[in-house]
């Protein structure tokens, strides 16, 4: 296996963990390799705090490494730019960016585009529009890995999709109509117009963004193999907890 070596490459830390008595694993997503994984040496000991301070999750990062395999050794780190200033809902929300991209994204694939619409949408959670920006990163996410979605037209039969229509949506093949006295609950359903929405990159209301969430939880529930994440399971139980 060819070594791999790097310096001063845009990065962030997707997740972090003890390792050993001084060491920390990190998971990174790095502009041209893609998720790789780190070891930190000697950073949980007293001299390493600065160090170790730096390597956080939503913190801007120059790293260097090398090494060979699954695991590189750190070799540089140093901060590209103040961390995002995220409180509440929006740090929950950048955390579940980082558990879809732990989760979905293959090791050592690059991923460019897809890199720097994550940085852009860290940046975005601070806004009023933080939900529509997950969307629309989720779809993105979809689109790099190979699994675009087809919104703008019908399964199979190629129409267009019609915003006043309304569907049903399968991962593998894409939206199919429903029939008249067949829409079994707007919840199972989604209308043509929020497909259309997501299609065109065009902010709709609050009520197809709510479809869009439903929609975009089981398409990624469909590519996670049918396993939830810890995310939204938190999501669920603050949701329950408000409304006690």
């Amino acid at each position: 296996m060819a070594m791999l070596r790097f310096d001063a490459q845009p990065a962030y830390v997707l997740h972090a963990a003890p390792y050993r008595e001084t060491s920390l694993l990190l998971e990174t997503f790095t502009r041209d390799h893609g998720r790789i994984g780190l070891i930190a040496r000697g950073v949980r000991g007293a001299r390493g705090q600065p160090q170790r301070a730096l390597l956080q999750p939503l913190q801007p990062l120059l790293l260097g490494a090398m090494g060979q395999g699954e695991l590189l050794r750190l070799t540089q780190s140093e901060a590209a730019g103040p961390p995002p200033s995220l409180h509440g809902d929006a740090t929950l929300a950048a955390f579940y960016l980082n558990e879809l991209l732990l989760r979905l994204l293959p090791r050592a694939d690059a991923q460019t585009a897809l890199f720097w619409r994550y940085s852009e949408c860290i940046g975005a959670l601070t806004g009023e529009h933080a939900g529509w920006e997950l969307r629309r990163f989720e779809r993105d996410l979809l689109g790099a890995l190979g699994y675009g979605l087809a919104l703008e037209s019908e399964a199979l039969s190629e129409r267009e999709v019609e915003p006043t229509l309304r569907y049903r949506f399968d991962p593998d093949t894409g939206p199919r109509r429903v029939g008249l006295g067949d829409a079994g609950g707007n919840a199972a359903t989604i209308s043509g117009a929020a497909l259309l929405a997501l299609a065109r990159d065009e902010m709709p209301g609050a009520v197809e963004q709510a479809e869009l969430r439903r929609l975009m939880r089981g398409v990624l529930r469909f590519h996670l193999g049918g396993r939830e994440l810890r995310s939204w399971r938190i999501v669920s139980e603050l949701a329950a907890h408000r409304g006690s």
